[in-house]
């Protein structure tokens, strides 16, 4: 009877664990959240420069909403598989050489596949100095779903800042992370920004709920053994 009990006790207390933890867990995402969605309406900032590169993280500066300024090196941009509301295509990221001596890469945003060559949208490839608001976004290494990065053959299929800035040779120091433009248009309407999808999947209340109620479920199976073996004995006597 003892071991039965042990064995309850300990189901018990695990399910109860694992409700609390992901109570926690729901709590931190909803800060998340809150914090992500101050960054996307806030004025913009300067993006960081390289005294501040080594203090971009995720969680403080992803989809932080920031400024640069300079010149794009257009023969350096990369076209990167995507998939947004606008159908398939690529979004288009180019080199901008920021005035306070860096480069930081930047999606200008999405095309479809008839506009990925540059000649298509010549409108949009001006040489003369620009500003573009946007998210600073993290790096995406290695590449996406079951499909890694060709550099040497210049097919892309994530936002890998470190890869693309060693194929590209881009020179000076390099931001380690890129910026979503915002729906700025640009000349001739292509690359069109402002496609960010910002979503976070947040299901740790209804992980609770099952922890909490597999903990219910296993407390109302230890009534019933206890009652079952109750009767068990008084039978035997």
């Amino acid at each position: 009877m003892v071991a039965g009990l042990a064995a309850f006790a300990v189901l018990i207390a695990g399910f109860s664990a694992l409700g609390v933890w992901q109570v926690q867990r729901l709590a931190w995402k909803q800060e998340l959240i809150r914090q992500v969605d101050s960054r996307i309406h806030a004025d913009p900032v300067p993006a960081p420069g390289p005294a501040d590169f080594d203090a971009v993280t995720r969680e403080a500066d992803q989809y932080r909403r920031v400024i640069a300024s300079g010149r794009f090196a257009h023969d350096r941009e990369v076209r990167v598989k995507a998939v947004t509301d606008l159908g398939p295509g690529f979004w288009v990221v180019t080199p901008l050489e920021d005035a306070r001596g860096f480069t930081v890469l930047i999606n200008r945003g999405f095309v479809p596949a008839e506009r990925a060559a540059p000649e298509t949208r010549a409108e949009g490839q001006g040489e003369g100095p620009v500003s573009v608001t946007g998210l600073l976004r993290i790096s995406e290494p290695k590449g996406g779903f079951l499909r890694d990065n060709d550099p040497a053959g210049d097919r892309w299929f994530s936002r890998d800042v470190a890869a693309i800035a060693e194929a590209k040779q881009l020179s000076g120091p390099v931001a380690p992370y890129f910026i979503d433009a915002d729906a700025t248009p640009n000349p001739g309407g292509w690359p069109r920004g402002g496609l960010t999808v910002v979503r976070f999947a947040n299901s740790h209340l209804v992980y609770a709920l099952t922890w909490f109620g597999l903990a219910l479920m296993s407390a109302g199976g230890a009534v019933l053994w206890l009652r079952e073996e109750r009767r068990r004995r008084l039978g035997r006597r």
